[in-house]
């Protein structure tokens, strides 16, 4: 990694673990060590007007594991220090056994002459201090700073040598005691420090030639016992001095790694453009012993914030949108809502919070979309969902879209752990169901089997034949409408439609649910000049109810000519071309278990797919994809692209809905790596493969995620 866009990989053709990696500075080489004990060289080099990282040598020390040449115990060969010197003409190999190995490089020819044993530092050191005991493996190999001729070399055991290559000879001993973990020059060359396995450090003087050290200058322990090599933390941290010190330590983390030129292509590298701290917005609630630790502390809120280039204090604005407002009989009994911060909070240059929105009954907040031309914000909760105009700062609508039967969402989310069984038993009575109805079937000779196929297929409602029969679609099984959480808003979307007549396009908000509801809103929207005078008004205009219930993952319309609505921000900015009004819409609705397409403003079905239901394949995350050719930025292809839970990702044409092709991306057991996906808008995608490290992947021949660079 390097500057933005600088990205190299390289993989070895051994199968064993990375222990070690080494720049050779200036030269655009790489060494790396594996845990077979073999050293390889990955050099840097150019093709087709890009660099790429190539192993070009590979090095295996006489007697090394596995080896049948071997005369010694594997052990003592194997590699614990690597150093390559300054000049980049020699690497220094410290190994298990005490020996010091010197390679050309980048050749990686031994230097057998070179080869120094323990047996030959031994001679030099007294035989008070050797006590018939062995150095010890090599545990560091540091070049002085001011001659590169002399090597420092430390052993497990304590023993620190100063060692002149060119005449072989010790020109100083430092005779410590203490297991070794580490050494360090002093840029002088004058003294040296050495760390140990006590979590101490010592500083040794250099003097004249053919000195024997039996003191430190100076030793001390800063971290307490037991700290290894590389560990920095623990109580050592908490006893570091002033304040001062501390800015001074995060003053160093940012490292200059390389004085090479290196550019990266944007295509394909990312670049992070804003990370900001933000002042808490809340103030936070002490709990006693008596209340259980996983009582919610932090229900999501809905914060809209505006980027600015310069610091601003200010207080946030706060509102409330009740989301329960339209219904009798539901009574709140889980946390209050947080409470926000009084007065003013200074905060930084970059996005600021302007607005904090806060649903009644509070819960984390399941969907949100934010239109910036309208100055709306919506968002979806368990209970229902919200509209909210952020520029008169004041609510517009609220809808709530609990279910008469489910008290189980007024009681907080700990008592939704209650329902855990009741949701694992519908669940095996779906698949007993299907497994018996799939038995059934195998029988079709039967005239009883042929009238239980018909009603089948009404109870399907079934689309145009052709899409019916395909071989690859399956039954999909009703759902309950008392399911629990059938309320929970899954998604939401702003468009320019028709949804009143056919003759006039406006403003609509769409939203779908857990229970396979999709509410349609036509919305007033004020021309920009008369945002302040004039509130945004939402009227119910279409309500949809799937035939199966199953939980709505995304809604999109397409215009006239059958391709996805685009950004309005970018339509207005001229990034964008704008949609086709003329000819007719089509909304594009996608549950976990099929895709559907229906004509606006009828809102009557168009055509369909269904993804296999008895195998247990369910739509996860969905978006439209505009695909751009290799070869042309001009030729342009929109799909849609489908996770299952199963990690495959399917891609279906628009809006014909055709199966295109289908690539397995995450393992099916990886349930948070799926649940974290998202597509962009061309074609490539994100999905967390540990809490803190993501994976980047791409569906699109031109939009590659490799990274194209060039070092020279």
């Amino acid at each position: 990694y390097g500057a933005p866009g600088v990205e190299l990989a390289g993989l070895h053709k051994e199968m064993a673990t990375v222990t070690q990696l080494h720049f050779l500075p200036g030269q655009g080489w790489l060494l790396s060590l594996l845990d077979d004990n073999t050293l390889h060289l990955w050099e840097v080099c150019q093709k087709d007007g890009c660099s790429h990282l190539e192993e070009t040598r590979s090095f295996g020390l006489p007697g090394r594991p596995g080896s049948d040449s071997s005369n010694c115990s594997p052990g003592i060969t194997r590699v614990t220090v690597v150093l390559p010197t300054s000049a980049c003409t020699v690497a220094c190999l410290g190994t298990e056994g005490g020996a010091v190995y010197f390679l050309t490089l980048p050749t990686l020819v031994l230097l057998e002459e070179k080869t120094l044993f323990p047996d030959e530092i031994l001679q030099s050191v007294p035989d008070d201090y050797r006590c018939g005991k062995a150095l010890g493996p090599v545990e560091s190999i540091q070049e002085h700073p001011q001659d590169s001729s002399r090597l420092l070399i430390g052993y497990s055991r304590g023993l620190v040598v100063l060692w002149e290559q060119s005449t072989r000879l010790v020109q100083h001993l430092f005779l410590g005691n203490q297991q070794l973990e580490s050494l360090a020059w002093e840029q002088s060359g004058k003294s040296i420090i050495s760390s140990h396995s006590d979590g101490g450090y010592m500083v040794w003087a250099v003097s004249s030639t053919g000195q024997k050290t039996q003191q430190p200058v100076m030793s001390t322990i800063p971290y307490g016992m037991g700290a290894k090599r590389g560990q920095l933390g623990g109580e050592g941290q908490q006893s570091w001095g002033s304040e001062g010190a501390r800015e001074q330590f995060l003053g160093t983390g940012v490292v200059q790694l390389g004085e090479k030129e290196a550019q990266g292509r944007p295509s394909g590298s990312l670049q992070l453009p804003e990370r900001r701290l933000q002042p808490a917005l809340f103030q936070t609630k002490q709990f006693n012993d008596s209340v259980s630790s996983a009582v919610p502390a932090c229900p999501l809120q809905v914060l809209v914030m505006e980027l600015s280039d310069e610091k601003s204090e200010h207080a946030v604005s706060v509102a409330t949108v009740d989301l329960l407002q339209d219904r009798e009989g539901f009574t709140w009994k889980g946390h209050d809502r947080l409470a926000p911060r009084n007065g003013p909070l200074l905060f930084p240059p970059g996005f600021q919070p302007s607005v904090l929105v806060q649903c009644v009954p509070p819960a984390a907040v399941t969907a949100v979309t934010l239109h910036s031309e309208w100055n709306l914000v919506a968002f979806g909760t368990s209970h229902g969902f919200g509209l909210f105009d952020y520029y008169r700062r004041n609510p517009v609508l609220a809808r709530c879209t609990l279910h008469p039967n489910d008290s189980l969402a007024m009681e907080g989310p700990l008592s939704r752990v209650k329902s855990l069984k009741k949701s694992l038993r519908q669940s095996f009575r779906r698949i007993r169901k299907s497994r018996v109805s799939g038995k059934k079937r195998l029988n079709t000779s039967s005239p009883s089997s042929k009238v239980q196929e018909a009603n089948a297929q009404l109870a399907e409602q079934a689309g145009p034949p052709e899409v019916e029969m395909t071989p690859v679609q399956r039954r999909i099984e009703p759902r309950s409408a008392d399911d629990s959480l059938s309320g929970v808003v899954r998604c939401l979307y702003f468009a320019d439609t028709f949804l009143r007549d056919a003759a006039h396009h406006g403003p609509t908000m769409w939203a779908g649910t857990n229970s396979g509801s999709v509410f349609a809103y036509a919305l007033e929207v004020p021309s920009q000049e008369k945002f302040s005078e004039r509130a945004v008004e939402a009227v119910l205009g279409k309500e949809i109810q799937l035939m199966h219930r199953a939980p709505v993952v995304a809604i999109a319309v397409l215009d006239g000519r059958g391709n996805p609505l685009p950004e309005p921000y970018e339509v207005s900015r001229d990034l964008a071309k704008a949609p086709d009004m003329q000819g007719s819409h089509s909304m594009l609705i996608s549950s976990e278990e099929q895709f559907k397409v229906f004509t606006l403003p009828k809102v009557s079905a168009k055509t369909k797919f269904k993804l296999t239901a008895h195998e247990g394949c369910r739509v996860r995350k969905v978006a439209l994809v505009s695909l751009a050719s290799a070869s042309s930025e001009e030729r342009l292809e929109n799909c849609l692209a489908c996770l299952t839970n199963l990690g495959d990702i399917h891609i279906f044409t628009v809006p014909g809905l055709r199966p295109q092709v289908h690539y397995g991306c995450i393992r099916k057991e990886d349930i948070s790596g799926i649940a974290s996906c998202v597509f962009t808008k061309h074609g490539q995608g994100f999905y967390l493969i540990s809490p803190s490290e993501f994976e980047r992947f791409s569906l699109s021949a031109r939009n590659v995620t490799e990274p194209l660079c060039r070092l020279d």
